[in-house]
Formats: structure tokens, sequence, C-alpha cells
């Protein structure tokens, strides 16, 4: 767990590009987005539980959990492809969800598009 075949424990944003984000975060976050720099760890399941989420926060220190970010970074980095991850998260493993994927996408997609543009 936590190796990424030809890659290692993990892979590292493109500097220019998280230092583009951060030149325009205080202006995005001004839109009412709640912006996070941080770790994203990616698997192979959906987390749903508490218990889960805590393990995989204690062992990667991870901020977000999803299931694509990593195969997309570790694709980028073995072809020196520069790349900056965007995740717009809707829920949180806490057995209190009372939204769903659907509900969230088109604020999301909305969000993340406003956010590439400025980077961009």
């Amino acid at each position: 767990k936590g190796f990424i075949t030809g890659v290692g424990n993990n892979v590292i944003c493109d500097r220019e590009l998280v230092s583009k984000f951060n030149m325009i975060i205080d202006d995005i976050a001004e839109r009412n987005y709640n912006i996070k720099l941080g770790v994203v760890a990616t698997g192979d399941i959906f987390c749903t539980e508490v218990a889960m989420k805590d393990k995989i926060r204690a062992k990667f220190d991870a901020d977000a959990v999803d299931m694509e970010c990593g195969a997309i970074a570790q694709v980028c980095y073995l072809d020196n492809i520069p790349f900056i991850v965007i995740r717009s998260v809707s829920d949180t493993p806490n057995g209190k969800n009372t939204s769903t994927f659907e509900e969230n996408l088109e604020l999301a997609s909305k969000r993340c598009a406003t956010i590439l543009k400025e980077i961009l």
C-alpha cells in the first residue's frame, strides 16, 4: 500500500502550476470556495466509512480520497507531463451525507472549470 509502480510512494504536482494556483487562490476563495492545498490519496475503494477515512489520513496524511488522481499523476510523471490535481469534494465519509454526486455535479464542474481557466 502506498507504492506507485515506476514512481515510488507519491507524486508531486508540477511546482509551476502549483505556484500559479497559489497566485490566484485568494481571488477564487472570495467566491465562497473552500480551497485547500493538500494530499489526495488514490485507491480502489469508495471511502464511505469514518474508520477507513481515519486510517487513510493517518497512513498517508491525506486530505481527500479518490479513485482517479493517482493514475493520472503516475502517467504524467512517467511521461514528463506537468500536472496539477483539482478536486471538488462533494461528500465526506461521516455517515451523514445528505448530498449526492448528481446534486453537486454541476456546481463542482463549474468551480473546477473556473479554477482551471484562472490557472491557464
